[in-house]
């Protein structure tokens, strides 16, 4: 196993592979850690996302899929060493690029990423509960915890040296002796405002190495030529093409890294999900949403399968150093299934008795909601002539109904317009305003949820009611509830057998857009637009016996049974 004095001499090569224990389940933790030593490397790089461990101000998880140290003790076992990114902002293609949403709960336009008082306050707090548990694990603690990251790309966002300067002594000052390092691109300005000069600098690129390890050779003269993120795959967004990238480029890049005596960090070495409501966005092209996988066309893929990429890579590594023969098997699969759908539950049925009423509608900060759905209803007063009705200040999309019946969809950035038109006083203007993701990337992280106004023609419409509903417990749903009307979302459930436990791939032809349970775990995001057509089932959510699926479709019409297949389908390939 390397240690951390490795990463003191320039000539020592190490090499690295991305893997995210909250994108695969614990009990899958030791395969995938297997395949990672199997493929050659020394160290498995992971971040730690803040939302995920403090979901509120002062509550704290770190068990199951958040038990971080029981994946360092997991990492051990395989005999690999730890390198740790603890951010508070860890990008990662996650919400919020891991900060939580609560911090800009009160005042929307707090400073995130910056010496500002409050949101040191905030970090400080934070890394005083997760930084111990970190030092723990060091290398001279008897661990394998080699280097510790200091924040993450910050030459992407920022040039204040005060906040990083902080960040680097709170982490000395809580236990890490580790080396600290930094990661940025390799452009001159990004790697002049994201270093501190007493702190290990490496960048990130997917290809041309010899041009950015000049660059990084200019900044830091000397020092370690270290490739932190490797980027040999990419993530896809709702709407566009799955990213892949050929395995034979990748590779010779990867040899190129290596031939030149660099350090790298494969990213990702390791496919996951974005289970629940964890995918982020970002905001290049306009708001564009994070599909549920996060298989990034990795060399093992989202469900533990070693690919021809991570074939090549192995012969590549091979050249270098010793690597496995003997191959770590994958899970068993599930066979091909259908699953019929016995019941149904309209959302409307899930409105709780108690409400918010606010004048204006409140964001799903201001209903502490992390994501998931708002309902917001207004009641028109007097008769109305023909006028469109807008939204202002949507993130993410709207179903919007008038006295029961849907109306229009709204989507963030896109100029979608409904006209209403009441002749009787008292009609009712529902909305059910859907997240889907907060950017994690760039100047707009931390953006907000919910809606700002809705107007009538010109006229704002003021005197909301307003219920949150959170999706990851759905275990107290009122099944066998009938509201009429049943427009709307509604929730389906259905039950299939299995022989055993296994792994398996849901798909849902004939469903629009929606989320999926399977024995009350929620899987992630569906959206038929693609490209990603199935979500990946692990095989620890799956019993022996009997399995409950629940569906929520929010735009319920005719539909087909839902499908468990052996095989991902994750949309038509694009070259990345």
């Amino acid at each position: 196993m390397v240690t951390s004095d490795d990463l003191a001499q320039p000539t020592k090569q190490i090499i690295s592979g991305a893997m995210h224990y909250f994108r695969t389940l614990p009990q899958q933790w030791p395969h995938r850690l297997e395949l990672l030593r199997a493929l050659g490397v020394d160290c498995v790089e992971t971040y730690v996302p803040w939302n995920l461990h403090e979901p509120r101000p002062g509550q704290y998880d770190f068990s199951g899929i958040a038990d971080m140290e029981a994946f360092f003790a997991a990492a051990a076992e395989a005999r690999l060493a730890v390198i740790v990114r603890p951010g508070p902002y860890i990008c990662a293609e996650w919400d919020n690029g891991g900060l939580p949403y609560w911090l800009r709960a009160q005042n929307p336009q707090a400073p995130l990423r910056s010496s500002d008082p409050g949101f040191l306050a905030a970090v400080d707090t934070w890394f005083e509960e997760l930084v111990p548990r970190i030092a723990a694990h060091q290398v001279d603690q008897g661990g394998n915890i080699i280097a510790v990251q200091v924040e993450n790309e910050f030459g992407s966002f920022g040039d204040d040296k005060d906040y990083l300067r902080h960040l680097a002594d709170k982490l000395i000052a809580l236990g890490v002796t580790v080396p600290l390092f930094t990661s940025d691109g390799y452009a001159a300005a990004q790697l002049e405002a994201g270093t501190l000069p007493d702190v290990l600098a490496t960048v990130n690129f997917g290809s041309k190495p010899d041009e950015a390890f000049a660059a990084l050779e200019t900044h830091r003269p000397g020092e370690k030529k270290w490739c932190m993120e490797y980027w040999n795959g990419w993530f896809d967004h709702w709407g566009e093409q799955h990213h892949v990238r050929d395995p034979a480029d990748a590779a010779a890049t990867l040899d190129q890294i290596l031939a030149s005596g660099g350090s790298v960090n494969i990213y990702m070495a390791v496919g996951g999900t974005n289970f629940g409501t964890w995918a982020g966005a970002n905001h290049e092209d306009g708001y564009q949403p994070t599909v549920t996988s996060y298989d990034y066309d990795a060399p093992i893929s989202e469900s533990g399968e070693t690919t021809a990429k991570f074939f090549a890579y192995h012969d590549i590594i091979g050249k270098y150093r010793q690597v496995a023969e003997e191959i770590p098997l994958s899970a068993p699969v599930l066979p091909r299934t259908e699953v019929s759908f016995s019941e149904s539950l309209p959302l409307w049925a899930c409105i709780p008795a108690d409400v918010t009423n606010t004048d204006s509608p409140p964001s799903f900060e201001q209903l502490d909601l992390a994501h998931g759905l708002v309902w917001y209803q207004h009641r028109l007063q007097g008769q109305r002539d023909m006028a469109p009705i807008s939204v202002d200040g949507l993130g993410d999309r709207a179903l919007l109904f008038a006295d029961g019946h849907e109306l229009a969809t709204y989507e963030r950035g896109k100029a979608q317009k409904a006209s209403l038109a009441c002749e009787e006083e008292g009609g009712l203007l529902d909305v059910i305003v859907e997240s889907m993701g907060r950017v994690n990337f760039g100047p707009m992280i931390g953006d907000s949820k919910g809606m700002t106004a809705v107007r009538h023609g010109e006229e704002e419409l003021r005197d909301w009611a307003a219920a949150p509903f959170a999706l990851d417990d759905i275990s107290q749903l009122p099944w066998g509830s009938e509201v009429d009307p049943i427009h709307g979302p509604v929730f389906y459930r259905g039950r299939f057998d299995a022989d055993a436990p296994g792994d398996g791939h849901v798909a849902l032809p004939g469903f629009v857009k929606g989320y999926v349970w399977i024995n009350g775990f929620c899987l992630g995001r569906y959206w038929n637009k693609g490209p990603q057509q199935t979500l990946y089932l692990p095989w620890p959510l799956v019993h022996t016996g009997e399995n409950e699926i629940v569906v929520l479709e929010l735009h319920p019409g005719t539909h087909g049974e839902a499908e468990i297949r052996s095989e991902p389908q994750l949309g038509p390939a694009e070259e990345s």
